[in-house]
């Protein structure tokens, strides 16, 4: 093999492992969602009430809940406790996991047999906390409690257990979408997380160390935190609990004291593992929007307004009055335009200072993703911003990441892939040694995997090092693939009953 060629293969094969990895953070802009039931002053304008996410899932509008107080004018939380209960369930994961050593020959000169694995494969178990967000058995939890689960089950407060099915993923917000089937669940009703004041009751209900049905109660510390975990989710807008949470509240319920539900629990911070005074939870507005798109689309629909601000931290690094100087901008500075960008077609300029969207007042770069994580690409959008001194406002029509305004739904990716795929079967699995698995029935001429040198009997193992099972596994993680700037999906597999094992990479914007 041509030194030069395994090189660029290789600077390939590690960019797509990274993009499994890390989420973008670059340019930025993200989503809001379009309802024909909006509220619209302005019909060129895309206007979005967050209460009316929950007319995706059929909940019921005439539902009023109120505030209660005990006789002494303290706010009573029974109420809301006994509302929220029901509808949140205990999450339980199955995934197969064994040791196992890539030979490196294999990635240098592509010699070497199929991964060297030992090991018998283990069955590892999951837990955590999910919520009712509908009549017929829709579920939000968070993206981290289902990856690589190969079965997903859900215990309900009254004890009756479900097979849950996986409708969609996102792992940039970390919210997923499981559905069960049957009628007449509990369910919560979604409440208003942009009403949420700092120094709020709110109430944390979930199933810490696998204890079901566990109530806790804190206030709101903070709305729009960012700079939260490690940085891999790609969307930072938090609301920072003092409620205590714990593992296993992951995908559980933030609810207000009327037993509205305005928040889904997803991490904590802590030097321990444990709760420790702090916690921070998804706004309803960002997780409902997330779940009905994939609901609807099987994919979350990215709008991006294409613009990059300055990296505050790194300019401290290097010029602590500079940073000190932006840090005191209240709203966004534009510094640059992505190609193609919706905020350069619409007459906005480096150096403009964003201060609000559709009337929503921008202090910084959470409270912008807070707003646009509610947008679909095509919708128009009213951005004001600060030129000099003087308040300009521009119409924007926001776009997707390729620089239009289509919508994209979560089987395109695997129609782009061109290939037909059948589930592997636990008995074959075990005769050609592996834990997780998907054939290759057929391949189409002008699909991407026929031109990447895939064809019909390849066993696909792993894409982006998550394995795979059946073609739903393959669906997300193209669809997931798809919204990062880098979009190569790296396929490990191989032909029976003994090829040796490739590493394929697949550019999905190869045309």
């Amino acid at each position: 093999m041509n030194i030069g060629n395994t090189k660029n293969l290789l600077v390939i094969i590690v960019v797509a492992i990274l993009s499994s990895v890390v989420t973008l953070l670059g340019y930025n802009a993200i989503n809001k969602k379009q309802l024909p039931f909006g509220n619209q002053s302005d019909n060129s304008l895309s206007m979005v009430d967050v209460g009316e996410y929950a007319t995706s899932f059929k909940q019921d509008p005439n539902v009023t809940l109120t505030n209660l107080t005990t006789a002494e004018g303290y706010p009573d939380f029974t109420e809301a406790a006994a509302r929220s209960v029901n509808g949140v369930v205990h999450v339980k994961t199955k995934s197969i996991s064994r040791q196992e050593y890539i030979n490196p020959l294999d990635l240098l000169f592509g010699f070497g047999g199929r991964d060297f694995q030992y090991g018998e494969p283990r069955e590892q178990l999951g837990f955590g906390s999910g919520v009712i967000i509908s009549k017929d058995g829709y579920i939000i939890t968070n993206n981290h409690v289902v990856a690589n689960a190969t079965e997903v089950s859900v215990s309900l407060n009254d004890n009756r257990e479900f097979i849950a099915k996986v409708v969609g993923t996102d792992s940039q917000s970390d919210i997923a979408l499981l559905k069960i089937e049957g009628d007449n669940f509990p369910y919560l009703t979604f409440g208003n997380s942009d009403a949420l004041k700092v120094g709020e009751w709110v109430l944390a209900v979930g199933n810490p160390f696998n204890l079901t049905s566990t109530v806790t109660a804190g206030i709101v510390s903070a709305k729009n935190r960012s700079n939260v975990g490690d940085g891999s989710l790609g969307i930072q807008s938090f609301i920072q609990v003092d409620a205590a949470v714990n593992r296993g509240n992951s995908g559980g319920a933030l609810v207000n004291t009327k037993g509205e539900l305005v928040g889904i629990n997803t991490m904590i911070y802590s030097s321990t593992g444990d709760f420790t005074g702090y916690a921070f939870a998804v706004p309803i507005s960002i997780a409902g929007k997330v779940a009905s798109d994939l609901k609807e689309f099987g994919t979350v629909q990215r709008a991006m307004l294409g613009i990059s601000v300055p990296n505050i931290e790194e300019i401290r690094r290097r010029d602590p009055d500079k940073a000190r100087e932006l840090s005191q901008i209240k709203g966004v500075l534009v510094e640059d335009f992505s190609d193609r960008s919706a905020a350069k077609a619409a007459g906005i300029e480096k150096g403009d200072i964003l201060t609000a969207i559709n009337n929503v007042p921008i202090r910084n770069f959470a409270e912008l993703q807070s707003q646009l994580n509610r947008y679909r690409p095509g919708d128009k959008i009213k951005v004001t911003v600060d030129r000099k001194g003087k308040e300009r406002s521009f119409t924007v029509e926001l776009k997707n990441d390729e620089g239009n305004t289509e919508i994209m739904r979560g089987s395109d990716g695997v129609q782009l892939l061109g290939a037909d795929f059948k589930e592997v079967s636990v008995d074959k699995k075990r005769q050609l040694g592996i834990s997780s698995g998907v054939e290759v029935v057929s391949v189409q001429n002008s699909g991407l995997f026929k031109k990447g040198g895939i064809n019909k009997g390849f066993i696909i193992m792993r894409i982006n090092n998550a394995p795979v099972n059946n073609e739903g596994d393959i669906s997300r993680i193209v669809a997931a693939t798809s919204t990062r700037e880098d979009k190569v999906i790296l396929i490990a597999g191989f032909y029976p009953p003994n090829g040796r094992t490739q590493y394929i990479p697949i550019d999905l914007t190869r045309k």
